[in-house]
This record gives structure tokens, sequence and C-alpha cells, in this order.
């Protein structure tokens, strides 16, 4: 468990002003690729509850504004004329503090709760388990724990800057380049052409602002850093702003800490007491600088320091030169990937949500959202950080929407799941870090509640290393979320093929395992391996007597998750050469496993017995875990594919995928059944009905995992490599409305990199790319075969798929002979 941050004083955010340097811009030209970008003619309305300090809704204006970042900082870009808004967000500013949650369960307390659910009396079982099976004190206080030792991940606040133009506003625009990851905002106002130009730079860890006018004398300005609570902000003589807070009093919380500076092109740089100001220059750079006391990631007791002496490095470089190296970092990672399903209309995106609204058909507006999932997951998730959270990096207020916190019973996962596919493998890596930290706190939750051996983490935690039950056992006792969670340690290792970094981050698969096998008990009367007490996350049953329950014994997502995460812990070490005792105990316990029961609608049950659902309807369907994201749920089982299909064909029918996370995950089911028709039918809801006008995903409130889910589910549509020995299928899930496109930079199991073009429905050509030593299965379309395209690779045929043997720079091509 993490120690609390060291005491302090209140903390320094100081704005420092200087004259900028006379050395040319050599910046890049703006993006040639118009495909990839958003745009507006209007700026994010003002809205006077825009900055809600104790609410979990997100405003319509900080909806429409638009996301940069760097995994460290982000920021929310408003695009107004007037008076600027920039919402700043710091990754590791959170309130809280680590806590004893953890509750000490006598061994025959949990077997007694473990008897009533076995004998029937799950009345008796929940009361038991309510009172023995949740965390000590307040928890996450029910999602709002910012005042509570769980945490908030907070707001650093706003960098406000007032311009005073006088006349009317014309020619506006404002947009976000997904190929630099640049926010700009243009207008024209007496006359002037004015642009701004706002970027998060990796390189620097800065907030980088430019302001340009096309004629001489006309940029004058006030910037100022705003907190609502918990921080004061003064000036002082000749150029120099305070702003000094806490998230709580001590010893919770962070200390935060902040610089802006100013640099200007011609005219001067001052302050008055309320701001620095910018008068008459040609033009002027800001830079936003921040951090805090958090432990371990950076986080310094000497904030004030580290914080500003990143400003000096960036202020001696020109603006285009810090554009460039921003621009040149970012396309290192964005740039591997592109999608193309036709031209891109010149019509502001905010419209093309509202004309897809009424049926219109737009094929690019998916490719758009493809590569806006992967450009929030960069700016959101580099190495050396906290993973994403529930809103990724952005955040407004003091009270965020259930703390933004991580919860592991899908949405924390979900936000992973285009890393890999998508060929952003180094964006997974906070949450591999992350998941390596709860090991500890882990350990002793699973020894306090279950007397289990190593390491497990319920429904929700944070940064702290919560990982106790939650509050209430219908949602917060879901003891699998470790194992799941270890699960993208294999998946990682086989997509990247890292066999380093697989040993490096053995013990957590080592520790996942061990619990589930201690956590495992025998059913009576059938000898089956069984999870009990657990539940379907947050859904809920009602039993033959009228009663109902959200506790039982083997739901069905348990078994899941157990049975693969044995299975992957066994071929990771198989593939280190280590623990072969560990080996033999799963391989004695998999075939134990309590299996897939079908129920009397010839669907998959969620739970062990068919009970009937309070909720038919329910956002979480859990039971397909099997389907997706897990890989044992296959086409070669027709029987309990179908059943699948069945479970997915109900859910919908009573209402289900009524939030947009929910129904990213249906599109990923219906690629998985290789329909289609059906998974683009659900990317365009998510789109129509669950998108905001910057395409931020909606619960609502705002929640991230929905734009990652969907680009890993438009993935699926086009590249699944799940199967036996990875085998790899080209457009499995193609839609109708998909006629014709290229898609470049996917990533399959086994590490190969494929790109792909198709006419006319039906595909023209694949190429498969080594990027390490392996052997590679391709499923050939009939009439295709597989040629050498680069290199030498062995391409052997058996049947209807080609076994190829590539070592790195192989190149593949598989087309129709003659083409």
């Amino acid at each position: 468990m993490r120690a609390a941050p060291a005491a302090g004083a209140w903390v320094l955010l100081a704005a420092c002003a200087a004259q900028q340097s006379s050395k040319p811009a050599s910046a890049p030209e703006e993006s040639k690729r118009p495909h990839l970008r958003l745009w507006y003619r209007e700026p994010a309305p003002v809205d006077p509850k825009e900055t809600p300090a104790e609410t979990w809704h997100n405003s319509p204006a900080w909806l429409s504004a638009l996301p940069v970042g760097n995994g460290h900082l982000g920021a929310m870009v408003f695009g107004r004329v007037h008076e600027e808004r920039i919402q700043l967000n710091e990754k590791t500013l959170w309130s809280g503090r680590p806590q004893e949650a953890d509750r000490v369960v006598p061994p025959e307390l949990l077997a007694a709760i473990r008897s009533h659910f076995f004998a029937g009396r799950f009345e008796e079982g929940e009361k038991l388990a309510r009172e023995a099976l949740v965390c000590q004190g307040a928890g996450s206080g029910h999602g709002a724990g910012a005042r509570a030792d769980f945490g908030c991940y907070q707001t650093l606040g706003d960098l406000k800057i007032r311009f005073g133009h006088l006349g009317d506003i014309t020619e506006y625009e404002r947009s976000l380049d997904l190929d630099e990851a640049v926010a700009r905002v243009r207008y024209r106002v007496g006359g002037v052409l004015f642009t701004r130009e706002v970027f998060a730079s990796h390189p620097r860890r800065l907030l980088i602002l430019r302001i340009t006018a096309d004629q001489p004398g006309k940029v004058s300005f006030g910037a100022r850093l705003e907190r609502s609570e918990r921080a004061r902000f003064e000036t002082k003589p000749p150029h120099l702003g305070l702003l000094w807070g806490r998230t709580d009093d001590e010893p919770r919380g962070v200390r935060f800490s902040a610089r802006l500076a100013a640099k200007a092109d011609g005219g001067r740089v001052r302050t008055t007491a309320e701001e620095v100001r910018v008068e008459d220059a040609d033009a002027a750079t800001l830079f936003v600088s921040a951090g805090t006391d958090f432990p371990g990631l950076g986080g310094t007791e000497g904030v004030d320091s580290a914080v500003e002496q990143r400003l000096w490095p960036a202020q001696r470089m020109t603006y285009g030169e810090l554009l460039a190296e921003h621009v040149g970092d970012h396309r290192s990672l964005f740039g591997r990937s592109d999608l193309e399903l036709g031209a891109q209309p010149e019509i502001p995106t905010s419209e093309r949500l509202k004309r897809l609204r009424t049926g219109a058909s737009d094929a690019p507006l998916s490719a758009l959202y493809y590569q806006y999932g992967r450009y929030l997951l960069i700016a959101s998730s580099r190495p050396g950080t906290l993973p994403a959270n529930l809103q990724g990096i952005w955040a407004d207020g003091i009270q965020t929407p259930w703390n933004c916190d991580y919860h592991a019973n899908i949405n924390v996962q979900m936000n992973y799941w285009p890393a890999e596919s998508t060929n952003l493998s180094e964006c997974h890596q906070p949450l591999l870090d992350w998941i390596d930290s709860l090991q500890g706190p882990g350990a002793k939750t699973a020894a306090s509640y279950y007397g289990a051996r190593g390491w497990t983490v319920h429904t929700v935690s944070n940064p702290w290393g919560f990982t106790s039950p939650g509050e209430e056992t219908s949602w917060g006792l879901f003891p699998m979320a470790g194992p799941w969670l270890a699960l993208h340690v294999w998946d990682h290792y086989e997509f990247s093929g890292d066999r380093s970094d697989l040993k490096r981050r053995w013990p957590v698969l080592r520790g996942a395992a061990e619990f589930c096998l201690s956590f495992l008990v025998e059913e009576p009367g059938t000898g089956r391996l069984v999870t009990v007490p657990s539940n379907s996350p947050e859904n809920a049953f009602r039993r033959p007597d009228g009663k109902v329950h959200s506790l039982s014994v083997a739901p069905t997502m348990d078994l899941a998750i157990v049975r693969e995460l044995l299975q992957s812990a066994a071929a990771a070490a198989a593939v280190l050469g280590v623990e072969p005792e560990l080996q033999r105990r799963i391989e004695q316990t998999l075939p134990r496993l309590a299996p897939y029961e079908m129920g009397s609608r010839g669907q998959l049950q969620e739970w062990s017995e068919d009970f009937e659902e309070v909720e038919p309807g329910h956002r979480h369907m859990s039971h397909l875990f099997g389907l997706h994201p897990g890989t044992s749920l296959r086409a070669t089982d027709a029987t309990l594919w179908g059943a699948a299909r069945r479970s997915l064909e109900l859910r919908l029918a009573a209402g289900g995928g009524h939030t947009g996370w929910s129904r990213a995950w249906i599109v990923n089911f219906w690629a998985r059944l290789r329909d289609g028709a059906k998974a683009h039918e659900h990317l365009l809801h998510l789109l129509a009905e669950s998108t905001a006008p910057n395409l931020f995903d909606l619960h609502p409130p705002f929640q991230i995992d929905g734009n990652f889910g969907a680009a890993a589910g438009i993935v699926e549509m086009l590249l699944q490599s799940h199967g036996e020995q990875h085998e790899m299928r080209f457009l499995p899930a193609l839609p109708p409305e998909w006629r014709a496109g290229r898609v470049r930079g996917l990533v399959a199991r086994g590490g190969s990199e494929v790109e792909l073009a198709w006419g006319g429905g039906a595909l023209v050509e694949a190429i498969v790319s080594a990027r390490r030593p392996a052997a590679a299965f391709v499923a050939l379309p009939a009439g295709m075969t597989a040629t050498a395209a680069a290199g030498a690779p062995r391409i052997a045929l058996e049947g209807e798929r080609a076994r190829l043997t590539l070592q790195p720079g192989d190149r593949v091509r598989i087309a129709r002979p003659n083409k």
C-alpha cells in the first residue's frame, strides 16, 4: 500500500512572463488530412453552471469543449472569443489517502455464509454478507468520495484569458486536429484575423497556447489561473501571479502547483492585481506547467521547483520548434494506423451527429470516431502516468462523477481494449503498472476477507491502493475484478511477444491464479468448483419465492474469468519455464470448474440457475464475458455460440444498451458473432444516442470507456485473431454500409501488423507484416492465396488457411492470383 504524501506547506502557483525570442518559427503545416478533424462554427456555449463544484453532471458547455492532453496534463478548450476558458487537469490531482478499509472475516463466518447459499438460504447468506463482506468505513462514499479517505479526481482549475474585443465576430471556426493533436480557434473582429493554437506537449510536459493576429500590434489580453475552492490567487510585481492550494486538510490529499508563463513577440508583458497582461504584441505564447506531491509517478515534495524548471527550456525554444517537436512525438504513435471509409463531408461535426439522428448515412464518421478513440488514449495514457480513469484525464469540478475512479467490473478494462489492436501498446503501460501496484494491498484484502492466497481487488479502486469490497454487496462484492485485470498482462504479451515484460509482470498473473485457486470451493453434491458468494456485476435476480437477490453461487462471469485467467497463467508459466507445480494444480482444476449453462429460452444463463431477471434490459451483459473480451465462447462450439447470441438478443429486446459504454460492448459482441450489420447498427446507435457534441461518450454523464470500447469494436469488425493458434480473419464482420475502404496498422495476436483493402463488400488485398519472429495463421478467403511481398517468409497452405513463418521485416500479400 502506498504511503500518504508527506506533510507540506501551501503550494505556490506562479505566473511568470518573459519576452519572446526573435527566432523565426518553423512549425509544421496544418494537417493535410481533413478527415482527421473535428470542427465547429461556434464556440462552446456559455453555461452559468459550467463549473460544478458538487455535482456529477457535465455541463453542455464542457461537453462541447475540445480535449487535448499529454498523459500528465489535460485541457478542455472552449474556444470563446471575448473570454476564453481552458479547463485544466493534472493526472495525480486526487483528494483522499490510503485507508485501512479491510475487515477481517473469520473463516467460520465465511464458511457459514457459503453454507447458506449452498443450501438455498439466500436471504440469510446475503444478510451475513452485507455485514461482513463490505469495506470498513465510508469506502468510496457511494461515488461521492471527495471529502472521504477514498478521495476523488479533481480539476486543477481554469486558465481564463480576457481579450476585450470590440466589434462583430465573423469567420469563426474552432477545430481539433487529431493528426497533429492541436486545438485551433479562428475568427475575425475589427478587420483582424485572430488565431489560437493549443496543444499539450508530451516531450515538454506542458500545455502551450499560441495567439496570433494577421496585423501587427493587435494581440492584447489578460490571463489568470482560477480554482473554485481551496486555492488562493494574487500577483506580485513586476510579472508574477501566485496561486496555491491543497485538495484536503493534511494528511489527506495532495499539494498542487502550477506555473503560467507568457512570451510576447513585440509589445510588452506586465501584471495587474488580477492578471498577467500581454499588450500590443504581434503574437504571444502561454505556457502552463503543473504537478502535485502525489507519491511516485514524478510526485515530489519539491513540486514547486520541479514545475517551474519545466518552463525554462521550453521558453528558450521558438514556438515553431515546440510545435514541430510535439507533432512529431504525437504522430510517432497516432500515425501508425489509419482507417478510410470514404471522403469526410465538409460539414461541422455537431451537424453530422444531428444528421445521423435523422437517418442520414455517414460511414466516414465511424472512421473519425475510431481515430478519436486512439487520440484520446494517447492523450490520457502515456508511460509513467496513472491509467486513464472513468473520464480519461479530463474532469471538471471537485466532486467528479463516481469520483472519476477506477471501476474494475468492466470500465477501466474497457479503457484499454484498443491499446494493443490499434497499435498503441505503449499506452497500455500505465494500466499494467497500476495493476502491479495493487498486489500488496490486494494480498492483504484476499487474506482478510477470504483467507486466500494471492491478491485481488473488487469493484472500485483508486491511486491510493483501495482493494476492499465496496460499501454494498449488491455492486461492491466482485472478487473477480483482480483476475480480470491480471488478464491484461497476458493480453499484452500475446500482442507484443515481449517475454522480458511478461517475466517482470509474472507475479501479477501468478498471484491472481493463486487467488482463484484458493477462492474456489467445492459445491456440495456435484463436486464442481465454484465461486461463492459473488455477484454478476450490478445485476439482480428473482428466485421462485419472489424475493430479489444479487449474490449467488458461481455467476457465469466469475467462472469465465477464472477459466481464462488460469489458462493464461499456465500458458505464461510455460513460456517462462517456471512454476511446474502451479501448472499442475491449474491442469487439475480446470476440468472441475462449473460449466456454462443454458436456460429455458435457449440463452446462456447469467447465473448457475435459470433465475428470472429483475432487469431484463440491464446495461451489464456480464455472462457474455467469454464472447468478449474473453475468448472461450467461439464459433467452434455452435451450441454455446448460439446461446450467447440468444442472450444478446433477449437483452436488447428488453432495452439493453441504453448507456454509451454498454452500447460499445454490444458492438464488440456482434462483431465476435460475425454479424457486421448488427455491429454497425449499434455503432450508429452509440453515435446517435450516446455521443456529445465533442464526440465524448455519454453514460450519461461522460464516460470515456465507450469511446475506447467502440474503437476496439471497429477493429473487431475488420480483424480478429482470438481463435485457435491466433488465426487471423480478415473483415469477419464487415458492415454492408462499408462497401469499400482501407485500413492499415492494425495488430493481430502474435504481433503482426495488418493492412486491408476492400471493395464491393469483399477483401481485395491484405498485407501481413512481421514485427518479430512468429508463426502466424491466416484464414484465406475463397479464391485467394498468400505470396511473399518482402523478405523471405515461409508460406505453407493448410486447407483453407495459410501458415506463415515470419521474421522481422517479412511481408506476406493475400490476394487473388494475378491481381
